[in-house]
């Protein structure tokens, strides 16, 4: 017996309970699909409306699109977080590098090993390590900063854009952060 807070979803068409707070216009189940069809649904109502079937039609919306993305060029490309350096002609990272053979050397039986799994569960911290023991500075700000520095090396690095001198003047300057001494407690020292 189906409850009154109970509806038959419109694209599977199986008994769901809607929100409490929604019901009387919750028509779809909370299914991945499901909302996928209600999005769409939505999106078909919206522009059947005759008021609404030309709102982004126009040359004002066409040159406000062209500013746009010639201010943001290859937006596209990004990635959540992360700050592209649009380079010329990017090449693909796999094409650079040539194959190597692996060595497997016989592991010693008196050293335990980590299993895979531990191993990529920790590949996170084992890169801010790194980059706090390469740039002396175990501050998260410092870290980001010497982060972003190492992915525009990268990226200039793989475009080709970089010689010798830019490479060394970078990683150089990666740990030159004046962090200064910080005093978490107490009266500061020599009072």
């Amino acid at each position: 017996m189906a409850r009154s807070g109970d509806h038959n979803c419109l694209f599977c068409g199986k008994l769901f309970r809607a929100d409490a707070r929604n019901a009387r216009h919750q028509k779809y189940c909370p299914e991945p699909a499901c909302r996928k069809a209600s999005k769409a649904a939505s999106q078909r109502a919206w522009l059947a409306k005759p008021e609404n079937r030309d709102y982004f039609r126009g040359p004002e919306h066409v040159a406000r699109v062209q500013s746009w993305r010639a201010g943001h060029p290859e937006y596209w490309r990004r990635t959540k977080g992360t700050r592209r350096v649009a380079p010329a002609a990017t090449v693909a990272l796999q094409d650079v590098c040539p194959t190597q053979e692996v060595e497997i050397k016989a592991v010693l039986p008196d050293i335990p090993q980590p299993t895979l799994q531990d191993l990529l569960l920790d590949q996170p911290a084992v890169l801010i390590g790194f980059i706090a023991q390469f740039t002396g500075s175990a501050l998260q700000d410092d870290i980001a900063r010497s982060t972003r520095r190492l992915l525009e090396l990268g990226h200039d690095i793989l475009a080709g854009r970089v010689g010798d001198d830019h490479q060394t003047g970078t990683l150089s300057r990666a740990g030159t952060t004046d962090t200064g001494a910080v005093q978490l407690a107490g009266s500061p020292p020599g009072a």
